[in-house]
């Protein structure tokens, strides 16, 4: 099995649009969530978003271009186009028939649906875009990453809700590995901060309705209400450690190990035991090659709705024992809202970050111990040796995805 680096990051997120923005700014403890004004929420309970306000597509593609995708492509593309550029991979001199596309979106675009369903409603079939159909669904994103870059290999779109992003990273790791591609442009994008998403999830009361944009999204908070919607993008530039030598990459940090589970229980709530939350975790741990104890640090699901809060501290404490108590675990949800498909991956590149500078951000917000939550939540940032970080993602349906984060040595 090929050895698999990162040698190049990409982000939109509500707290910046480089990776070096959206690092300063979780150093900061920069909450992005603000008054929702996507649209007039005035019948909504929900009153705050994590949006991304300072996008210009244009940037990244022209006018033309821009117009035939909705926008989670948008910010697809963006995240690619700075992760290319990241890893110094010329794609003139690179076989594209290698390099494979692994980017998924939990729901694809709720814009484009809304939009053609009020037509359908209001002026009839006849009116309804053409281009409705490709601007809708959800592999549209690895599909228009692929014609802008030219890529040919193996393109795939993993839909798994909000573990979306660290499966399609997962399942390049794999792709990788085994042969299927020299590298992988892999990650998640989603922009549901629309009526239809925002009253969806505030039905499922799985939305915080609170007013206070410093205490709306706070995992492992008591006070803790629900999640706040957040969109953007995560892309990395995957690559067999063979491939990235021989061009001369800069590598960044390895993938070590990977673990997809089902919890086979219930549409919205991970399982009470924690039992495939924690199988994931641990089957990343055996790929590895190490002991639980070698683990420092966790980057948490971490939604700040009670059920995953407390299903995941549970969970952590099934896979690592006694050692629970001494990693760190945070939530990177606190500064950003929750991302959808994207969380998982602009959480991976969270943890690259943290292997190359031996740095924790804090869980913003965190104020107010809740009884049933005893591990460490990394209440202020921490600066210390950071070997090896998992970022984990749970789903509705009970979709687990754990991914391994090694410091790289040659």
């Amino acid at each position: 099995m090929k050895r698999v680096v990162v040698t190049g990051m990409g982000v939109i997120t509500p707290i910046g649009n480089s990776v070096d923005k959206f690092w300063s700014n979780i150093k900061n403890q920069t909450v992005a969530i603000k008054d929702l004004t996507r649209f007039d929420n005035s019948d909504y309970k929900v009153k705050l978003a994590a949006q991304v306000d300072d996008f210009d597509p244009t940037e990244y593609m022209d006018f033309k271009t821009a117009k035939r995708m909705d926008l989670f492509c948008q910010y697809a593309v963006a995240a690619s186009a700075q992760a290319i550029q990241d890893a110094g991979l010329d794609l003139e001199k690179e076989d594209l028939t290698r390099i494979g596309i692994s980017v998924g979106s939990g729901i694809g675009s709720l814009q484009v649906l809304e939009k053609d369903h009020e037509k359908l409603l209001n002026k009839g079939p006849n009116r309804i875009s053409p281009l409705m159909v490709p601007m809708m669904i959800s592999n549209m994103a690895a599909g228009n990453v692929s014609i802008a870059f030219g890529l040919k290999g193996k393109s795939i779109n993993v839909v798994t809700a909000c573990a979306t992003g660290t499966h399609s990273i997962g399942e390049a790791y794999r792709s990788i590995q085994c042969g299927d591609a020299d590298a992988f442009v892999a990650g998640g994008t989603e922009a549901a901060i629309t009526p239809l998403g925002i009253a969806g999830f505030g039905a499922l009361t799985a939305l915080s309705t609170a007013t206070d944009p410093k205490r709306a999204s706070i995992p492992f908070d008591k006070e803790r209400s629900g999640f706040i919607m957040g969109e953007g993008a995560g892309v990395v530039i995957l690559e067999s450690l063979e491939h990235a030598k021989a061009r001369g990459a800069k590598i960044l940090a390895e993938v070590v190990g990977y673990g997809a589970t089902s919890d086979a229980y219930h549409i919205t709530s991970p399982a009470e035991d924690g039992e495939g939350a924690a199988r994931a975790m641990l089957l990343t741990v055996k790929e590895a090659g190490i002991s639980p104890e070698d683990v420092d640090y966790i980057n948490a699901h971490g939604t700040s709705t009670h059920h995953n809060d407390l299903f995941e501290t549970i969970a952590i404490k099934r896979a690592f024992g006694d050692h629970a108590y001494k990693l760190n675990v945070n939530s990177t949800k606190s500064m950003t809202g929750h991302l959808l498909g994207a969380a998982g991956a602009v959480e991976f590149i969270t943890c690259v970050k943290s292997v190359m500078e031996n740095y924790i951000h804090a869980t913003a917000g965190y104020q107010v111990p809740d009884e049933e939550l005893d591990l460490n939540y990394t209440k202020e940032p921490v600066e210390k040796e950071v070997n090896y970080a998992i970022s984990n993602s749970l789903g509705f349906g009970g979709h687990n995805g754990s991914i391994m984060v090694k410091k790289y040595v040659e």
